[in-house]
């Protein structure tokens, strides 16, 4: 939905939710409209942990949500991190009585219509692929910004100085929820369960990662072939092109090909697995849509670092490497990473928040392919240790992984340790969101490198660059 920004000054407005986005919000309308009343809605849980006396123009409003607490205002900028079906009833009384929700991102959308944007989503590989797409961008010269999911909220950006020519925007399913914006290039990598907490149910998460395509009909739709759910659900877009598929930019392991010519091997780069092949396929896809050869650009690829949190590197400690992928928050992301490692002896750290994921795939795969050791923590640790004992139960004893199950980070990275092999790698990569024990997927990690006895890695991601 577009609401001009003339309207903003017409009506009364409120911010919901004081996140990162929520705080992008308020600082855009606070610039806009220095002198003018702006509401912000929190629970009291929430109200209480910021201090807005600094504002006086803001009007707090602290107070468990219901139909009511929007009533007062005409126009309610949502945060993403809100799901709307957990506050559907009312919203939709809210509607009716003339308030209207809008998101940032489509407020950002609305007023870059024309601009070269290109907008990513999928449940695996988005940050790594937004990343590297606006470093092949910026390899060919192009100032281009990088910004959305991955950190830089869009409204901090809506009129940087100099314009940039490009822009790579991650979206989350909570952002691709609300969508409706008209992105140049719309990018779907993948489909698989996540976040149904949130959405809740799978199809519904389905469904609102590919408004990407849908709401906002994008000028081209780039594809993953290789994803029979995506390609299924994704059947009615017209305006596409794919990757993943023979003709095309596709992963042949950890190799990547254009057609039947091999272009680059990730054994030259600082990426490991075939996930990540997928995700320079699909970077190489984007690029060329806007007429950048990608083969003139691969020395980004060979110097393009993985990001923070995401099959990170921590170091080497007892003669044991230690591997971060703390972002991994469903059991898909983990078993990816176990297939980059391989056929190194590693022990994973699983288990953390419980969304009610199966984790029934994960625990076959370990039968048929077993890692040094497993070890289980947190909420839903006692849950995934169940499900793979049941499952290694009929291995004879010598093909068994170790597995171990414990309370914390800490705990596990002292089992690990007991447990992995001279030589080998301890690797977190959970699976499950770090609600259970920390604020965010990078305090997990960052505690993780700690325990270890290493050095956290660095996280920098530039969200402007040429």
């Amino acid at each position: 939905m577009h609401i001009s920004l003339e309207a903003f000054l017409l009506r009364r407005v409120a911010v919901w939710g004081y996140g990162q986005e929520g705080q992008a919000a308020l600082r855009f309308l606070r610039g806009l409209f220095p002198q003018k009343k702006i509401g912000v809605i929190l629970t009291p849980s929430e109200a209480a942990a910021w201090d807005f006396s600094h504002d006086p123009m803001v009007e707090v409003v602290a107070e468990e949500i219901q139909a009511g607490t929007f009533g007062p205002y005409q126009i309610v900028i949502k945060s993403p991190g809100i799901s709307p079906y957990r506050y559907a009833r009312a919203m939709e009384w809210a509607h009716f009585r003339g308030t209207r929700f809008i998101s940032g991102t489509s407020m950002w959308f609305a007023q870059h219509r024309h601009d070269k944007t290109i907008a990513i989503t999928g449940t695996k590989g988005k940050s790594t692929t937004s990343a590297l797409t606006a470093a092949l961008l910026r390899a060919g010269g192009a100032r281009t910004a990088l910004a959305g999911n991955i950190g830089l909220p869009l409204l901090d950006l809506m009129e940087p100085q100099p314009e940039p020519e490009y822009w790579v925007i991650e979206i989350s399913s909570y952002q691709a929820a609300d969508f409706g914006g008209h992105p140049a290039i719309a990018t779907v990598l993948n489909l698989s369960p996540e976040h149904l907490d949130w959405h809740g149910d799978e199809e519904t998460y389905y469904r609102d990662k590919l408004k990407l395509l849908t709401a906002g009909a994008a000028d081209l739709a780039v594809l993953n072939a290789a994803d029979a759910r995506l390609m299924q659900r994704a059947d009615g877009v017209e305006r596409r092109t794919l990757f993943n598929h023979r003709g095309f930019w596709h992963a042949r392991g950890a190799e990547v090909w254009h057609d039947e010519e091999r272009v680059i091997g990730l054994a030259d780069t600082q990426l490991a697995g075939a996930h990540n092949a997928s995700n320079v396929a699909a970077a190489f896809t984007m690029v060329e849509a806007f007429g950048l050869d990608p083969r003139s650009v691969l020395r980004a690829v060979r110097e393009f670092r993985p990001l923070p949190h995401r099959l990170a590197h921590v170091g080497v400690r007892a003669g044991i490497r230690h591997v971060d992928d703390s972002i991994a928050t469903t059991p898909e992301a983990t078993l990816a990473a176990l297939r980059s490692l391989a056929p190194a002896p590693t022990v994973v750290l699983v288990g953390g928040f419980d969304r009610g994921l199966d984790w029934g795939e994960f625990a076959r795969h370990i039968a048929a392919q077993p890692p040094a050791g497993v070890v289980a923590m947190g909420q839903n640790g006692a849950r995934i240790h169940a499900r793979i004992e049941e499952t290694i139960a009929a291995l004879p004893e010598e093909r068994r992984p170790a597995l171990k199950l414990v309370a914390t980070l800490d705990e596990a990275v002292a089992a690990a340790h007991a447990l992995v092999p001279p030589g080998g790698v301890v690797l977190l990569s959970p699976g499950a969101p770090s609600f259970d024990q920390f604020g965010d997927y990078a305090e997990r990690g960052r505690a993780f490198a700690r325990l270890a006895g290493l050095e956290p890695t660095e996280e920098r991601i530039e969200g402007l660059g040429t």
